[in-house]
């Protein structure tokens, strides 16, 4: 206690010290204003909101409903009843017992342990958990039991309501091969391919060769990427097809495929539809989900950049005609693919019925609360207006923030959130007309399990202008904290900062043809770097005040004009990048002037520091640094002997800041040898082993598969990365696995009588 309380008394006393010499003196914000707060019925204003002007229902739609989801989705589902006044029941399985979205429900029932089979797919026990706490409708978000016609028939048989299309209409749209058929029927452009069911193998790699190359292997029944494979030849054909199958019967009971061709310029665009019961369907506006790795969405945006008005009206005009086909009632989604070359023609992907993960950027660009309608709609109401009231305006934007390590390709990470601070919207804003969204479904502490896909949330920005969403969302991902396990925000940042992105010329193959060799990190801009290096700087003259005042022998090494070595390591530097600085602290803030090693001016190397401003609790990591009349996000990951592990502009960075004698002797320090994993297959992330195609004594070449790993409802072959013997196996199918587990060891330098001693030694 005493620790604590001298540490309070001294870093209080370090702020007046600070702000006397102009460190910590912070300017006037710009348009920060609690206005600026007003965002949508997450708000008690909600003046944005009227640009459709949609009235309040008339009387009340439902006493209670049950929400047949987690995370994030049951949490936006909760708060619109609650808006309503519509009592919630929330369901979870035992890991989530302390889940955000059980503590805003006004009951919450547990119906299983982790595994979704036996806890969020038991519609059998929702059913039972509905008839107990007399929730006279389900709401089943998305995924899970969302598009399980079965489930919303035995929901409508119970007398009750499912909050969504009937099951007919899922059948017919859950289907690809139906889907693709009625489409035809109802004049809506569908993409060349082989529309029957594929027995084998070899049947697959007859219909791809009489489509043509490339093709597109689809599970009938699938979705979210998964099932999910491009071909461009005979032998990725027949691994495709098995994969697809297997990945498709895991995951949706049904392992029918078929073939389409692959378009090879491809732009997804989405249409939102609203149907009710009376005849009125609505199309409202398109997203483009063009940013995607492995088929799932990474970034959308709406509108599309590249949509003229009269192709979003025949997009649109064929998603209400397909809805209607199929006497569709409630939100759903019509996807197409848009040929970047001639982006006037478009083709059906599939429809969507549900809930789109993506809603959120409609809702923002529109004014409509789409769950709002959706319960309007399983109320027996009539939609409050009709195609010609539909107005949106603006641009919006949704980045999907997981726990994946995007540096070791995108491997889900798992633990707990040992701190969570979600980005501040009057730190993030750039004027009164942006906004930020944040549709999560977690707390500080909460846990990312293996069982359940990563998204940490949909964070979404809004301003009149498309670059402005873009300026508002890299602001709010710099803010956003996120501790505990490994993040995306860095990659999220390189592509919203690149001119490809700017432009809007994307398509679904951005993320590889910008990151053919993976992503391993950010390489900063000159001014960038200076801008680092400043942020640090600024952090030691702050932790030198403070020392200085708990230590009447602490001597401060920096704020008289000495001259000090910057060194940066990570982001994607090869090697350490090294600026020289001169550093004056005054009443009216920091001066740093960079120089070369020589001591001469660098161009553009004059920085003003204004101040600094650290944040406290969940932020406390957080800093903002006003360098050059611009504020500066800056987050303290940890300490080292001279400086700081710095997250900057997503990216994470070791950042020391030595005097010209510390550099000097730093030179002779020996580095930690690295530890040689060349010879072994670990495990990337945690996961069950589906298969093991080795044993001790094979001869692998590279990229052979290996392993194959279940690991967050994808399977992923592991392959060697170069010819090999199996020295040792220490996997077998079903075992589970943790992070860096080792599960295969090669020998490299080997003869034909070694291949023979370790084959002897198996077979005994």
């Amino acid at each position: 206690f005493l620790l604590v309380s001298l540490t309070a008394v001294a870093s209080m006393l370090a702020s007046l010290v600070r702000a006397s010499r102009g460190v910590l003196s912070r300017p006037s914000p710009v348009l920060r204003s609690n206005a600026i707060r007003a965002v949508a019925y997450f708000s008690s204003t909600a003046s944005q909101w009227e640009k459709m002007s949609i009235p309040a229902p008339q009387g009340k739609l439902f006493d209670k409903i049950l929400v047949a989801n987690r995370g994030e989705i049951a949490v936006r589902v909760i708060k619109t009843a609650k808006k309503l006044g519509i009592k919630t029941v929330a369901v979870y399985s035992d890991p989530d017992m302390h889940a955000k979205h059980v503590k805003m429900a006004d009951e919450a029932v547990c119906i299983g342990p982790a595994a979704s089979a036996d806890s969020y797919l038991r519609g059998d026990k929702i059913l039972e958990v509905m008839k107990q706490t007399g929730a006279q409708a389900v709401h089943p978000g998305y995924g899970f039991l969302s598009e399980n016609s079965h489930f919303a028939e035995q929901v409508e048989k119970a007398g009750l309501t499912f909050i969504g299309p009937s099951g007919h209409a899922m059948e017919l749209m859950g289907d690809k091969i139906s889907s693709k058929k009625l489409a035809q029927e109802a004049g809506v452009s569908t993409i060349p391919g082989y529309l029957g069911v594929i027995e084998n193998e070899d049947e697959a790699v007859r219909i791809a060769n009489e489509v043509g190359y490339p093709v597109m292997i689809k599970a009938s029944a699938g979705g979210g990427g998964k099932g999910m494979r491009v071909a461009w030849n005979d032998k990725e054909t027949k691994e495709g097809f098995r994969l697809s199958k297997s990945e498709a019967a895991s995951s949706f009971g049904d392992d029918r495929i078929f073939l389409e061709r692959f378009i090879k310029e491809p732009r997804h665009v989405e249409m939102q539809v609203i149907a009710d019961s009376f005849g009125n369907t609505c199309w409202i506006a398109e997203r483009e989900c063009s940013i995607q790795r492995r088929n799932q969405k990474v970034i959308e945006e709406a509108p599309s950049v590249v949509l003229t008005e009269e192709t979003r009206k025949r997009m649109g005009d064929q998603a209400v005609a397909l809805a209607k086909a199929c006497n569709y009632k409630s939100a759903g989604t019509v996807e197409f693919l848009v040929d970047a070359e001639n982006p006037t023609e478009f083709y059906f992907l599939e429809m969507n019925t549900r809930l789109q993960v993506e809603h959120p950027i409609t809702e923002l660009i529109s004014g409509v609360d789409l769950v709002d309608l959706m319960l309007r709609v399983a109320a027996g109401h009539p939609l409050p207006f009709e195609q010609k009231d539909v107005k949106f305006e603006g641009h919006a934007i949704e980045s999907r923030v997981y726990a994946e390590n995007p540096l070791r390709n995108f491997l889900p990470s798992i633990g707990r959130l040992t701190a969570y601070a979600e980005p501040d919207e009057e730190a993030s804003v750039i004027d009164e007309e942006s906004h930020v969204r944040c549709d999560s479904g977690i707390l500080e502490g909460s846990e990312i399990s293996m069982y359940y896909d990563p998204m940490i949330c949909k964070l979404c920005t809004y301003h009149p202008t498309r670059d402005g969403a873009i300026t508002t969302m890299n602001r709010a991902l710099d803010n956003y904290v996120i501790r505990g396990v490994n993040h995306n925000v860095n990659i999220l940042r390189s592509i919203l900062d690149a001119d490809r992105f700017k432009s809007g010329h994307i398509t679904t193959k951005y993320i590889g043809e910008e990151y053919p060799d993976g992503y391993f990190g950010e390489k900063l801009s000159d001014e960038k770097l200076r801008e680092l290096a400043t942020s640090a700087i600024t952090m030691k003259l702050v932790d030198e005040d403070t020392m200085s005042l708990l230590s009447e022998n602490f001597v401060p090494t920096l704020g008289n004009g000495e001259k000090v070595a910057v060194t940066v390591e990570g982001g994607a530097f090869e090697a350490a990048q090294t600026l020289f600085a001169s550093v004056t602290n005054s009443g009216d803030g920091v001066a740093v002037s960079f120089e070369d090693e020589a001591g001469a001016p660098v161009e553009g190397g004059n920085v003003s520091v204004q101040g600094m401003e650290k944040g406290s609790g969940s932020q406390a990591a957080l800093s903002t640094i006003y360098v050059n009349d611009k504020d500066v996000f800056v987050q303290q990951l940890g300490r080292r002997p001279l400086g700081y592990n710095l997250q900057y502009s997503g990216s994470e960075f070791a950042v020391d800041v030595k005097t010209m004698r510390e550099h000097e002797l730093s030179k002779y320090m020996i580095e930690k040898p690295k530890l040689d994993t060349a010879n072994l297959l670990m495990s990337p992330m945690p996961g069950e082993v589906v298969s093991v195609a080795v044993k001790v004594g094979d001869v692998v070449e590279e990229e052979q598969e290996l392993v194959v790993l279940n690991a967050m409802k994808m399977q992923n072959i592991l392959k060697a990365e170069r010819k090999g013997l199996v020295k040792a196996v220490h996997v077998v199918p079903s075992a589970s696995v943790a992070v860096d587990q080792v599960m295969v060891e090669f020998e490299f330098d080997f003869d034909d009588k070694r291949v023979e001693e370790l084959r002897a030694s198996n077979s005994a």
